[in-house]
């Protein structure tokens, strides 16, 4: 067994370090997820969130989907009404879930949002999935919507001119995607008046995204990486018996050991030395706080960034299975694993 040292002083905001957008501002180098993977309560999540202020952090991920933006809201409210923060000094993202992608429904999806969150505005907007195609709360792994379709990109794009302008009514300081694939991304990127600020992916040890990881680097967006330690408490509809454990793997427990760090801690300062904002969840200020710890202090040696960097399995743990339309033959086809969009119509 590894021994870990656990502290529990808060940390200096002013020592975490920030990353350059393409238009030179500048976003935390973590944040706090807010998915609490269907095992978790709003009211814990949104307990955690407060914690999580008060250890140091500014920068916290959100999703309309999530079901618990009004619980976070009300103490967003609580630290900027009792000025215990200015708005500029916090970094807020949410999602626009998959049923409101229609052209009509981008704008009143973010003002619920925003009163909710109880802001006057988002520093991130994300488009959460490139598909329409919904699904209900819990919904089991085999669940499906019968009207889900393939990507589109002229339908995408139809989307995509309405989230540009919520930053023309500066309601969004930024746009970004999710889930996307390198395919994709050329497609938006030659068509879009405002490029993407960034990009959230799957991104941890096991499943590092090489490719798209570089892709977003040279195109000047920045990767934000959920299930950066490998998800352990992800829903069970995205469990599947061939997923590997990064928490597990022999690499990431030795370089822990060395350090006196939980494994969970490596994977995180793995992801911001290599380059990507990892947003992990907990409710346990434990881990958030240690989680926090990891990107101001001993930091990982070259050494070990190599070592990691070659245990990649490329196993994907987020399969997205629900989103499939009729037509598709398994979840491969939303990834473009051919090198090809799995679309009609592009």
């Amino acid at each position: 067994m590894y021994k870990t040292e656990i502290r529990q002083q808060e940390i200096d905001v002013f020592k975490v370090p920030k990353k350059i957008l393409y238009n030179g501002d500048t976003i935390p180098s973590i944040g706090l997820g807010t998915f609490g993977s269907d095992r978790f309560s709003g009211e814990e999540i949104a307990s955690a969130v407060k914690g999580a202020f008060e250890s140091g952090y500014r920068h916290f991920d959100c999703a309309s989907v999530y079901g618990n933006q009004h619980l976070i809201g009300k103490f967003l409210k609580e630290i900027l009404r009792e000025n215990k923060v200015k708005r500029e000094e916090l970094w807020i993202t949410s999602k626009i879930w998959n049923d409101c992608h229609a052209e009509e429904k981008v704008l009143s999806s973010l003002e619920q949002t925003l009163r909710e969150l109880q802001l006057d505005y988002l520093d991130l907007y994300l488009i959460h999935w490139p598909f329409a195609n919904h699904h209900p709360p819990k919904a089991d792994p085999n669940w499906r919507d019968s009207l889900a379709k393939p990507y589109i990109h002229e339908e995408y794009m139809k989307t995509w001119r309405q989230m540009e302008e919520l930053v023309k009514n500066r309601l969004v300081r930024h746009i970004g995607t999710s889930n996307m694939t390198i395919q994709k991304l050329d497609l938006l990127l030659r068509d879009a008046k405002i490029k993407p600020s960034c990009n959230q992916m799957e991104l941890h040890p096991h499943f590092q995204q090489p490719e798209l990881f570089e892709y977003c680097l040279n195109n000047q967006i920045v990767p934000i990486g959920y299930a950066p330690i490998g998800s352990p408490t992800r829903p069970d509809r995205d469990k599947t018996p061939e997923d590997t454990s990064d928490l597990e793997d022999s690499v990431i427990i030795e370089i822990a050991k060395g350090h006196k760090i939980h494994p969970a801690v490596v994977c995180v300062k793995w992801a911001v030395q290599r380059g990507q904002i990892p947003i992990p969840f907990s409710v346990y200020r434990g881990e958030y706080l240690s989680n926090l710890r990891s990107v101001v202090e001993d930091p990982l040696t070259s050494d070990e960034m190599k070592r990691i960097k070659h245990i990649d399995k490329n196993c994907r743990l987020i399969k997205g299975q629900v989103f499939l339309w009729p037509e598709a033959q398994d979840w491969t086809c939303l990834w473009d694993m051919g090198g090809e969009i799995n679309s009609p119509n592009i």
